[in-house]
Parts: C-alpha cells; sequence; structure tokens
C-alpha cells in the first residue's frame, strides 16, 4: 500500500493528523493497531491521519487514552478549533486538493483560488483592522492560500468553473493598484485551457441560484462533494445525492449568466476605468 506524504503545514487537521501517524508509528503500530485500541475503525484513523476528517473531541479522548498521554491530543483539537478555519474547510480542501473538476460560485469578493497574493492580503488585513483575526492569524490565512492555489498547478490540472457576482468585481479592494492587478489576474485565468470564467450581473436579480459562496467538487470516482459557508459557519456536504441538487442549480445559473467572452469583456472594461 503505498503510503500518503502529509504536509503538517497544509492546515490545522493536517497537522493534528501527521501528528497523529508520527505518534503511531513511535509505538510501532499499524493503523489496525490502533483502530482496535480506541474501538474506530481502521479508515476513520487513515481519514484523520491524512486531514479528510477532522479529528472530534471524542476521537481525541480516545487517543489521549490508548497513548497514555495527558491531555495531549485534547489540546491540540482545541488548537484546531481556535484557527481561522471555519468547520469542514479543512476537510474540504483535503478533498479540494484531488478533485477532478471544481464548481464555484461566489460573492462579494474574488474566490480564493482567484486571488492575487495582493488582494488576499488587503483582504486579510481588513480583517484584522476589524479585530476579526490576529496578525498572525492573517499571515496563516494568507499562506494557505497560497498552498491552495500551489496545488491547482498540479498535473493534469483540474477543471475549474467559476462563476463569480458581479460585486466581486466591481467591490474595490487595497487600492486602484490592487485591484488592477486582480482584475488582469482574473483575465488570465479565463485563457487558461482548463477554465471557465462566467460574471452573474446583477440584472438577473432574483433568478440567481445561491445567496452564498458555493464550492462543488467533482472527485476522480465522479462522487460530489460541496462546500458552503456564512460568515461564521462552513457546512462540507460529503453525500452526491444531496449535492445534485445544487450542481442542477448550478448549470442553471450558468445558463442565466455572461458568457465567457462577455465576462471577459466586462472585467477589461471595469479595468480601463481603474486610474
Amino acid at each position: 500500500m503505498n503510503k500518503v506524504e502529509l504536509d503538517p503545514d497544509a492546515g490545522p487537521a493536517a497537522k493534528f493528523g501527521a501528528f497523529l501517524r508520527s505518534s503511531r508509528e513511535a509505538r510501532g503500530w499499524t493503523q489496525e493497531d490502533l483502530a482496535r485500541a480506541t474501538g474506530y475503525s481502521a479508515t476513520h484513523v487513515s481519514a484523520v491521519e491524512t486531514g479528510r476528517r477532522p479529528p472530534t473531541t471524542r476521537f481525541a479522548r480516545v487517543l489521549d487514552k490508548a497513548f497514555e498521554m495527558d491531555g495531549v491530543f485534547i489540546r491540540k483539537t482545541r488548537d484546531l478549533k481556535s484557527s481561522v478555519l471555519l468547520e469542514g474547510f479543512p476537510e474540504y480542501v483535503a478533498h479540494e486538493s484531488r478533485a477532478v473538476e471544481l464548481r464555484l460560485f461566489t460573492l462579494g469578493i474574488v474566490p480564493g483560488l482567484l486571488q492575487s497574493m495582493d488582494y488576499a492580503q488587503a483582504i486579510a488585513a481588513g480583517a484584522v483592522r476589524r479585530g476579526g483575526i490576529t496578525p498572525a492569524q492573517a499571515d496563516e490565512r494568507v499562506a494557505y492560500l497560497a498552498r491552495r492555489q500551489a496545488n491547482l498547478r498540479r498535473e493534469p490540472p483540474p477543471s475549474v468553473h467559476a462563476v463569480l457576482d458581479e460585486s466581486c468585481i466591481r467591490r474595490p479592494v487595497g487600492g486602484p493598484a490592487v485591484m488592477a492587478a486582480q482584475l488582469d489576474q482574473l483575465v488570465e485565468f479565463a485563457r487558461m485551457p482548463n477554465t471557465v470564467l462566467q460574471v452573474a450581473p446583477y440584472a438577473i436579480g432574483e433568478e440567481r441560484s445561491f445567496d452564498l459562496p458555493v464550492n462543488i467538487l467533482t472527485l476522480p470516482d465522479r462522487s460530489l462533494m460541496s462546500y458552503a459557508e456564512s460568515a461564521q459557519q462552513g457546512h462540507l456536504e460529503r453525500d452526491s445525492g444531496a449535492v445534485l441538487p445544487m450542481l442542477t442549480a448550478y448549470y442553471q445559473l450558468q445558463a442565466l449568466v455572461l458568457s465567457q467572452a462577455e465576462s471577459v469583456a466586462l472585467i477589461s472594461r471595469l479595468r480601463e476605468e481603474l486610474p
């Protein structure tokens, strides 16, 4: 069996998983050994180790008992929960890194995978000024985004469909220079052979399918997964059947919005208007 390489810097769940694996291997245990010691399945142990499933407090508690550690795993789950990442998002990103198709919809700001680093830093800096996150958390957020973007350059690359509400390209972020570079980056994104970029104009009004940002993944086995979030809560849907209506709504949205050529023309006009 091929051993999955772990990157502890890929996010809080990945850091927890790497610590769990190193602790297990230090004891000379297999995942099956740990499964028997905890009462969980080897599949569950593997999913936590690889960051595909975040650890629960209950799981951390039985790990502390199995390894005879005095609350070490419990404290690490608290560190994970104190992260700037919403619940479900680290697991979503683990699946995003192997998806063959990504469908994105967002409003208000350019989606993270399409953001320039200056734009991302401006968004994070705004959250710091509002007191929403600390400067260290802002750095964590931007570094995490950079790793996600790097993964999209893997071979073969995934197909990426992005629908941006018109508010994303009209809302000024970081000043004219930052916004101009961001619009240029969107145009470059649209020129890539594996991407589709469309703008949902204000004119479609109440026909817009979604009121919150939504990400839909198609995995290598053609199963579906979705992630949606509000300001304070994220929700990961792992059941393909439950995702299908969202996929249908996404197709309906794409039929209503501007074509890629029309979208690029609008973005280019807005770019020309910047000083």
